[in-house]
């Protein structure tokens, strides 16, 4: 069974954000404007993308 990704892409800036935000944009593995990553589609990366959901957009599911 293929494993369901998603495609993340960071839309806002982590600068004056506070630092549980940046921490969990870096372990998304984003850091800067425009910048994407493919990543498995679980809880944890759901909940992730919640926490910074005003600064990220889902691009893709596969």
């Amino acid at each position: 069974m293929a494993k369901k990704m998603l495609k993340v892409r960071q839309t806002g800036s982590a600068a004056r954000r506070p630092q549980d935000q940046r921490a969990t944009l870096v372990g998304l593995g984003l850091n800067k404007i425009g910048r994407e990553r493919e990543l498995e589609d679980t809880p944890a990366v759901r909940g992730m993308i919640r926490k910074v959901s005003h600064m990220v957009e889902i691009v893709e599911e596969k």
